[in-house]
């Protein structure tokens, strides 16, 4: 009897044969020559000693971070980037790290430097991207905006249980129809008495899906400038949708927001939030924590592929030995070591109140490029295996290109930076009539 005529037999009596049925093995069962990212490698990147630049407090914040993400997060990462849901039972040990709020000072945060907020972020993205970038929005763009944009009463109000990660928040700024053009955001904000109706659409918004607290821009249907309002995630009107498909940043929820007719009281209005300029400054500092986090996905891939290529055996001989694999890893080990002392520096000129725009941009556009790189190296390194979600290297490879694009494109950072070197904005075609005439 042939296979196929088998199946047509058991599917006729309704029941598949057993061997259909079998679940995968372990990977530890099924590959037994290598161990997988649920053990996580030692950190092998720190070649040029980048420790040695470290106040002991950021030092501190590195090793707890890191020892939390490796026990913590590394075992089950795989799991639910391949369902597509957030690992949940998580969140109480994140919290318990005090690192949301960044350098937000008072309020409970941890008022950390900005270079000890970006070693935190790099040491989540090292173990998984999703987790990082689910802290860059609850953090460094959602609590920041309040702490920078915010009254006084909402700072009090919100802050301290976002700090501790009993609440959790989202910021909604990217529209179906606008992405990198945001400052056309078409979401209205009508003026009423006791407060605000928002009207409008959101796409990409992370963690929207279960946020406390939405940090929203709309456009003033009076001034017609963009302001920011906090919205509780009970409002009549208000939903948020899981989208589905992705292939990167799995773990993630990415949701689409309906506002329909969505009251916002008056105190809830964001104060510091009158124009799409008061959105630089919130971004300026993301872009830097977004530029951590390539560095933090290739730090990881590194760690995994140095690993990889002592344990696994090829003609007899470890895949290290190869010289053309050396080669290789010798180049992943440079770019880390270059990212990291450009994403030092931009701290460094933060903390001084020296960084530009284009610092940022420059920093998150060519960080994420350089990581993009080495994550590509580190895909071929892995051979098979560089397809598959237990290795790491392949969920890296597909986490990083959300982070390449999110924050400001490639592309549109680097025009920021063009900007600001020339003195000319380059952003927007000439005017189809002036086009006609050339």
């Amino acid at each position: 009897m042939t296979l196929h005529s088998k199946f047509q037999d058991e599917t006729d009596k309704s029941a598949k044969p057993s061997y259909f049925n079998l679940p995968p093995l372990d990977v530890s069962v099924a590959f037994p020559q290598a161990t997988p990212a649920s053990t996580f490698p030692p950190c092998a990147s720190d070649y040029y000693q980048f420790d040695d630049l470290l106040s002991l407090e950021e030092q501190a914040i590195r090793k707890k971070v890191r020892e939390c993400m490796e026990k913590e997060v590394a075992p089950v990462m795989a799991e639910y980037w391949e369902k597509a849901e957030f690992p949940f039972q998580v969140v109480p040990k994140l919290g318990a790290l005090h690192i949301a709020g960044g350098t937000i000072k008072g309020y409970g945060c941890p008022g950390l430097s900005l270079t000890g907020s970006a070693i935190a972020i790099a040491e989540v993205a090292r173990v998984d991207a999703s987790i990082s970038t689910f802290f860059l929005v609850h953090s460094s763009l959602a609590m920041l905006t309040i702490a920078l944009c915010g009254s006084e009463e909402q700072k009090q109000k919100y802050l301290p249980s976002l700090a501790q990660l009993k609440t959790i928040a989202c910021w909604a700024l990217t529209e179906p129809d606008y992405g990198s053009d945001a400052n056309s955001l078409k979401t209205i904000a009508t003026k009423v008495e006791g407060g605000w109706i928002l009207e409008g659409q959101k796409r990409w918004i992370g963690n929207s899906t279960f946020a406390d607290v939405l940090v929203i821009f709309s456009r003033n249907s009076t001034t017609n400038q963009i302001n920011g309002y906090i919205v509780k995630k009970d409002s009549p009107g208000l939903t948020a949708t899981k989208m589905a498909n992705k292939i990167g940043l799995r773990i993630v929820q990415n949701g689409d927001i309906l506002l329909k007719k969505v009251f916002v009281p008056d105190e809830d209005r964001l104060p510091g939030v009158n124009s799409f300029q008061d959105t630089s400054k919130v971004l300026a500092v993301s872009r830097v924590i977004v530029a951590w986090q390539s560095v933090g996905i290739s730090m990881g891939v590194y760690d995994m592929c140095h690993r990889y290529l002592k344990e696994r055996k090829q003609f007899g001989a470890p895949l290290a030995a190869f010289q053309i694999n050396q080669q290789k890893l010798a180049r992943m080990l440079g770019n880390v070591q270059a990212m990291t002392l450009v994403g030092w520096r931009l701290c460094k000129l933060y903390e001084k109140g020296k960084m530009t725009p284009g610092h940022a941009s420059l920093g998150k556009s060519w960080i994420s490029l350089k990581a993009r790189e080495t994550v590509a190296l580190g895909r071929e390194l892995l051979g098979g295996n560089g397809i598959l979600a237990d290795f790491l290297v392949a969920k890296a490879f597909c986490d990083l290109e959300p982070i390449y694009t999110f924050e400001g494109t490639y592309d549109i950072n680097s025009l920021v930076t063009g900007r600001e070197i020339t003195g000319f904005a380059s952003f927007k075609p000439a005017p189809m009539s002036q086009r006609s005439r050339l």
